[in-house]
């Protein structure tokens, strides 16, 4: 008898028209690029893992490409055809190209992508794909669109982001007004996208997660800052205002708990993940009861190799 797959609950979390309306506005921000530092370290982590398949990527395909910072990074070594997509088409106008490699630019929603099955090597998405509504539907659909043995590579704000301006947020609130909004978009937790990736076909799924600290002077410039990288809360549930006497105390309970005489510190927490279409050339595990070595015997494993290489050296 076929088992019955359980559905996937569709979540509809984000305002997306409201992400894309805030998105174009910090095209019209004067020095925007400013705000583009996290942007732009995590992109360059992300060309670390792309270089470290040793393989050239005929076609490429970047999801929420922002202000194209992997874009400079990329060479004809790596990459052959470059698409950079981006749901924002004031931001995606202002977006770098590579000076090497062939790119066109796509207005594309990553909820709904437009390339055919099984015609894309490389699918890349830095700090975008934590809006997407339809997060298991967009992983098959960027599973569908790959060749066999074709690799997707993305980086995704993790739990813990912003851990400090939320509690400081919900802590402020319930002590002034009774009760605390949604101020902090919900974000992915690492166990829950090895499990979608797995639903979604991968296999040789591997996660890590990194953190990135920045100092502010005060919880208005981190919220200025969010607002310029268009990080700003777009949840159907949001708050509509937050009251100055709330920021304030918000502020005040920021420093006391984690700030110093430096400023007020605002983790950044990275989830990497990369997988792969299955392809029968792809390295399989072992089979069960195959090792010849013990794990009681790790601490002699340099020994073990040795005596190996002569044996077979007779």
């Amino acid at each position: 008898m076929q088992q019955r797959q359980r559905p996937e609950n569709i979540m509809n979390v984000f305002d997306r028209k409201a992400k894309q309306i805030q998105k174009n506005r910090t095209a019209f921000i004067k020095d925007c690029y400013v705000y583009d530092y996290l942007k732009e370290e995590v992109a360059v982590r992300m060309v670390d893992r792309i270089c470290d398949v040793k393989r050239k990527f005929n076609i490429a395909v970047e999801l929420g490409c922002w202000r194209g910072h992997i874009a400079r990074h990329i060479t004809t070594d790596m990459i052959g055809t470059y698409y950079q997509c981006e749901m924002a088409d004031k931001v995606l106008e202002q977006a770098y190209t590579s000076e090497e490699v062939p790119t066109y630019k796509l207005q594309v929603d990553e909820e709904f992508l437009p390339f055919k099955e099984n015609s894309l090597d490389l699918v890349v998405s830095s700090l975008s794909l934590h809006w997407v509504n339809d997060l298991p539907g967009t992983f098959k659909q960027i599973h569908r669109c790959l060749k066999n043995d074709g690799v997707f590579i993305a980086a995704m704000f993790g739990g813990d982001t912003l851990f400090e301006l939320r509690v400081s947020l919900q802590l402020a609130e319930e002590e002034l007004e009774g009760g605390f909004g949604v101020h902090i978009s919900p974000f992915t937790e690492v166990r829950d996208l090895g499990n979608l990736l797995n639903r979604a076909g991968y296999n040789l799924i591997t996660l890590d997660i990194d953190e990135i600290q920045v100092k502010y002077p005060g919880i208005i410039e981190l919220m200025k800052d969010l607002k310029g990288m268009g990080e700003n809360n777009c949840a159907w549930k949001r708050k509509p205002m937050l009251r100055r006497k709330t920021i304030a105390k918000a502020q005040d309970i920021y420093k006391e708990m984690y700030g110093d005489e430096n400023g007020i510190p605002a983790t950044y927490q990275i989830i990497y993940l990369i997988g792969w279409k299955p392809d029968p050339t792809q390295a399989k595990s072992a089979q069960r009861g195959s090792a010849t070595v013990s794990i009681k015997d790790l601490d002699k494993i340099n020994q073990l190799i040795k005596e190996k290489d002569k044996d077979e050296n007779k």
